[in-house]
């Protein structure tokens, strides 16, 4: 008899089954083959080589010193010098010049120092202690204004201002030569010269504690009351 083949052991009612089934798996071997990414570990494999040496910094403790040694004192040598030495070598001396009894000796004199004289008719402008009124300036210009007379012509004209008057005191106080050297005019010089010659003596000026002649100068002033 001719064996029968069942329905469940043909295996060609399953092969599109098998067909489709080994289509799926070849699409999905596909799709990751596509999907696959490759990496380029090139960069790092150099990183891995690039390995710089990094130099540690060690703090380094400061070395200590020793102190220096003290110095050393040296005690001083002392010399016995002995208290008298003879002195065996004959001194020599030789003179250039022959002495003689007949040889004379001359004196040498020594002129006196002649001080220069002071010049008593000096009249200094600036000295170390100048010349004052007895009684202060204010009592000067008091006596000015008590003695001085306006004069008419000026007060009709109106004239106001200052007369300079220059004078010289001399070593006794006194006053002379008497000038005016800036005036107003219309007689207030005039009077201004009078009033001043007439002033009672100065204490005199001095120059290293002595009195001299000094130049003075004083202003004058006229006003209208």
């Amino acid at each position: 008899m001719e064996p029968k083949k069942t329905e469940k052991a043909d295996l060609t009612n399953k092969s599109w089954l098998f067909f489709n089934i080994g289509l799926v798996i070849t699409l999905i071997i596909v799709v990751m083959a596509f999907e696959h990414k490759t990496h380029d570990d090139t960069d790092l494999k150099n990183l891995g080589k690039n390995t710089n040496a990094v130099e540690e910094i060690l703090e380094v403790p400061p070395t200590e010193q020793p102190p220096p040694p003290p110095p050393k004192i040296q005690q001083p040598v002392i010399i016995e010098v002995p208290d008298e030495e003879e002195i065996k070598e004959d001194i020599k001396v030789e003179f250039d010049v022959e002495v003689t009894t007949d040889t004379k000796v001359e004196e040498i004199t020594i002129a006196p120092v002649v001080e220069e004289k002071e010049d008593v008719d000096q009249i200094f402008l600036v000295v170390e202690e100048s010349a004052t009124p007895k009684g202060g300036m204010a009592a000067f210009y008091k006596y000015v204004q008590d003695k001085m007379k306006y004069p008419a012509q000026a007060r009709r004209m109106g004239i106001e201002g200052r007369v300079f008057v220059e004078f010289v005191i001399n070593r006794d106080g006194s006053i002379q030569d008497v000038k005016a050297i800036k005036g107003i005019g219309a007689g207030c010089d005039e009077e201004a010269v009078r009033v001043v010659q007439s002033a009672p003596p100065w204490n005199p000026g001095k120059q290293r504690g002595k009195p001299v002649r000094q130049r003075y100068v004083v202003p004058i002033i006229f006003k209208l009351g």
